[in-house]
C-alpha cells in the first residue's frame, strides 16, 4: 500500500490540523502539510480520509514528552545520580552497609533495564528518593521519557485541571500520568487520604499494573499501612521487587545509628547476664515465674516477632531490665532499636509544636511508628489527656496492623489502660502478655549473674 499526500485532503487548509499543528517541511510523505490520504481501494475502511502523517506522530510524541518534562520534578534533583550516591553510608553498622549497598545495586540494575515495579521503602533521609531520582536521571540521559513526581503534588496537578483557567483537561492530564513510559511516584503515603485521592491513586496504579508499565514507588510506610487495593498490586511478587532500606537519615551528623529519642544508652548495664533471678530471696513459685520471664525475653531477642508485654503491679521487679536487655541484645547485633519511656515520648511529640523545634510532629511520630523495634517503658504513667490517649492509640494501631516488633512494660493493671490499647496487647495471636509475680527488689539474697545466654 502506498501513501500519497494531498493539500486538499479532508478539507484541511494547507495541511493544518484543527489542533494547529503542521508537518515537517522536508517530509517526503506530506511535504509539510501534516496529513496524508492513504492509497486505499474504494469501499475499504478509511477510503478518502486524511490521517496524520508519520512526521506529525513524531511531533505529537515530542509534545507529550515536553508535557511530562514540565510536570516532572527531576530538575531540582539533577544532582541525584548513582555517581553522587554513597552506598557505604556514614558510620553504618556492617549489616546496614550491606543493606544500603544491595539497594544501590538493585536500583542501578533497574536503571539499566527498567521492567516491572520497584518499591523503595525506608525512613526519612535513608536515600530512597536519591536512588529513585538516579534511575530517572539515568533514563533521561539515555533519551527516555520519565515522570518523577511527589504524590501530593501529583494529586494537586489533577485537581488543578478543574479550574476554569486550566489549559489542559482532566482526562488528558490523567492519561499522561497513568500512561507515562516510566512513572516514579515519590513519597506515597504523605498525601491527604481523602476518598477522591485514594480513588485516583488506585486507578493510576491499577492501570499501570494491568499494563505492566515500569513504575517506581518510594514510601516510608510499612506496606500493611497502604490502602488494601493499592497494596495488593504493589506486593505482587511476579511484578514488584521490594527494597527495604534500613539506613538512618543521611543528614544526621555524627554517624550515630541510634535515634536521639532513644534512652537505651542509660541502660547499657542491663543485659541478660546481669539480670538477677533472686533465687535465694523469692519463694519457689515467684522465682520460677521470674525465670520464665527471662526465657521469654531471650526468645524474643533471638527472634523478634510480634509483641511482648511485661506487666506487673509492682515497680522495680525486673520489667525494665528485661526490656532493656532485649534492646541491648538486638542493638549489639547491629539492628536499630528505639527504647523510650512513654511520658518522655509524649513530651518529645509535644515539643515538636514549639516555634524553635527542628523536627515536625509528623516526622517525629513516623520515626516512632515505623521503628524496626520499639520498646515502650512504663506505659500507664503518662498524663492521660485526650491528646495523649489519641497519639498512643494511633501508635499502637499502626504497629499492630503493620506487625512490627514491639516490647511494652507497664505496672498498671490491664483493665485500667485504654481499652483500645488493652485489646491489642491481649491479642494472643500477635502478643505475649506476661505477668511478673515477683515483688519489688529489695537487695536480699545473693545476686545471680547469668552466663552463656547468647545466640548459638
Amino acid at each position: 500500500m502506498t501513501i500519497s499526500s494531498s493539500a486538499e485532503a479532508g478539507g484541511h487548509d494547507g495541511g493544518r490540523h484543527d489542533d494547529g499543528g503542521i508537518g515537517r517541511p522536508d517530509c517526503p510523505h506530506c511535504a509539510g502539510l501534516g496529513y496524508v490520504v492513504p492509497d486505499l481501494e474504494p469501499g475499504e475502511p478509511g477510503f478518502g480520509r486524511a490521517v496524520p502523517c508519520v512526521c506529525r506522530a513524531d511531533e505529537q510524541a515530542r509534545a507529550r514528552l515536553d508535557v511530562l518534562m514540565n510536570m516532572s520534578q527531576l530538575g531540582p534533583l539533577a544532582h541525584c545520580t548513582f555517581e553522587s550516591f554513597i552506598p557505604e553510608g556514614h558510620g553504618l553498622t556492617p549489616a546496614r552497609r550491606r543493606n544500603l549497598q544491595l539497594a544501590f545495586d538493585r536500583a542501578r540494575d533497574y536503571a539499566a533495564r527498567p521492567e516491572g515495579w520497584m518499591v523503595l521503602k525506608g525512613g526519612y533521609g535513608c536515600g530512597k528518593t536519591h536512588l529513585a531520582a538516579a534511575i530517572g536521571n539515568r533514563q533521561l540521559a539515555e533519551g527516555r521519557p520519565v515522570l518523577f513526581i511527589n504524590t501530593p503534588d501529583l494529586l494537586d496537578h489533577l485537581r488543578a485541571t478543574f479550574s476554569p483557567e486550566s489549559t489542559v483537561s482532566y482526562d488528558e492530564r490523567f492519561d499522561q500520568v497513568r500512561n507515562s513510559p516510566l512513572l516514579i511516584l515519590d513519597d506515597l503515603g504523605t498525601q491527604s487520604n481523602s476518598e477522591w485521592a485514594q480513588e485516583k491513586l488506585y486507578q493510576i496504579l491499577n492501570h499501570r499494573y494491568n499494563s505492566r508499565l515500569p513504575t517506581i514507588i518510594t514510601t516510608n510506610l510499612e506496606l500493611e499501612a497502604i490502602e488494601i487495593r493499592m497494596r495488593s498490586r504493589i506486593v505482587d511478587p511476579s511484578l514488584t521487587q521490594i527494597v527495604h532500606i534500613t539506613a538512618p537519615d543521611f543528614r544526621r551528623s555524627g554517624g550515630d545509628d541510634q535515634s536521639d529519642l532513644s534512652t537505651l544508652n542509660f541502660h547499657a548495664d542491663k543485659t541478660f547476664e546481669t539480670f538477677d533471678l533472686r533465687e535465694n530471696e523469692l519463694p519457689r513459685a515467684q522465682a520460677d515465674n521470674l525465670h520464665r520471664a527471662l526465657q521469654q525475653a531471650v526468645a524474643f531477642a533471638e527472634q523478634p516477632s510480634g509483641w511482648l508485654v511485661f506487666n506487673s503491679v509492682a515497680y522495680g521487679n525486673g520489667k525494665t531490665h528485661l526490656a532493656a536487655a532485649i534492646a541491648n541484645y538486638i542493638s549489639n547485633s547491629g539492628e536499630p532499636v528505639l527504647f523510650i519511656v512513654v511520658p518522655d515520648l509524649l513530651d518529645h511529640l509535644r515539643a515538636s509544636f514549639g516555634p524553635n523545634s527542628q523536627t515536625r510532629l509528623d516526622k517525629r511520630f513516623d520515626e516512632v511508628k515505623t521503628a524496626p523495634l520499639l520498646v515502650l517503658d512504663d506505659l500507664g504513667t503518662e498524663s492521660a489527656t485526650a491528646w495523649a490517649r489519641e497519639k498512643l492509640y494511633q501508635l499502637f494501631n499502626y504497629r499492630y496492623n503493620a506487625k512490627l516488633p514491639t516490647v511494652i512494660t507497664t505496672a498498671v493493671p490491664i483493665e485500667q489502660l485504654d481499652p483500645r490499647l488493652a485489646s491489642r496487647m491481649l491479642d494472643g495471636i500477635r502478643c505475649t502478655f506476661f505477668v511478673l509475680e515477683a515483688p519489688s527488689y529489695r537487695g536480699k539474697g545473693s545476686r545471680q549473674r547469668r552466663s552463656g545466654t547468647r545466640r548459638g
